[in-house]
């Protein structure tokens, strides 16, 4: 399993963590790919040392989603049984890839999601009171509307059954990538666990970028997407029994 696994890195101006974060994954995972969603720092240049991992470079910034969505056509053209996904910026511990390495090999999920509030949305810890706002209320949303029974709706550390990823049409390019991928994730019965990962927030001023930096704007554009989703969808949700991480 260890060996047959892809661990997926976006990155966008990730300078001052990528190779550090390279180094630390490096001790957990052997097939490493990132996608550099078109940096204007040093990060390309820190990438072109790395002679032991796979890079795809976007000329542009085409967005968070659209990296994602690059990181699963990888693992799926390059054969992988599973695809774990992080972050560059440390907020996401490389310690933890065995964790999710172990959990996908017990078989039963399609999708380990990292959360960082298993104990709740508490007014306490580093995270933005904004962004934990929002996942409030969106986590809510998602465990009503889609039968789900989840406890963090962002969390970008995750491990997918490469197998599952065919069931994924990506189409939003940016950080309301999660708003579709949950949708399609619900219409196609996959199986989600979750996993306990620890809360870190090193850069609370990064910016969405452009007006989604404000919280009304942005939460109005994630509901917008995940609205247009479900209208696109054309089959029912299945039955939930309640006991389940998702569907029956």
């Amino acid at each position: 399993m260890p060996d047959n696994h892809l661990l997926a890195i976006p990155v966008y101006n990730e300078e001052p963590y990528v190779a550090r974060v390279l180094d630390q994954v490096r001790l957990h995972s052997k097939n490493i790919l990132v996608v550099d969603d078109g940096s204007t720092d040093k990060t390309p240049a820190i990438l072109e040392k790395q002679t032991d991992i796979s890079v795809i470079s976007h000329r542009e910034n085409r967005g968070y989603g659209q990296s994602l969505a690059d990181a699963f056509q990888f693992a799926l053209d390059g054969g992988y049984a599973w695809l774990i996904t992080m972050d560059c910026d440390e907020q996401h511990e490389p310690a933890c890839i065995p964790r999710f390495v172990k959990a996908a090999a017990t078989g039963y999920a399609d999708v380990i999601s990292g959360t960082r509030y298993s104990n709740g949305h508490s007014h306490d810890g580093p995270a933005p009171k904004d962004r934990r706002e929002i996942n409030r209320l969106i986590t809510n949303m998602l465990n009503q509307r889609l039968g789900l029974n989840l406890t963090d709706a962002f969390c970008g550390f995750k491990a997918y059954r490469v197998e599952a990823l065919k069931h994924f049409r990506i189409t939003v390019p940016g950080y309301a990538m999660p708003m579709q991928w949950w949708v399609q994730a619900a219409r196609a019965g996959l199986r989600i666990e979750e996993l306990p990962v620890p809360l870190i927030y090193k850069d609370t001023p990064r910016h969405f970028g452009g007006a989604l930096d404000n919280p009304v704007v942005r939460l109005r554009h994630y509901l917008e997407i995940f609205e247009t989703e479900m209208t696109k969808a054309s089959t029912p949700l299945p039955e939930t029994c309640g006991t389940c991480r998702l569907a029956c």
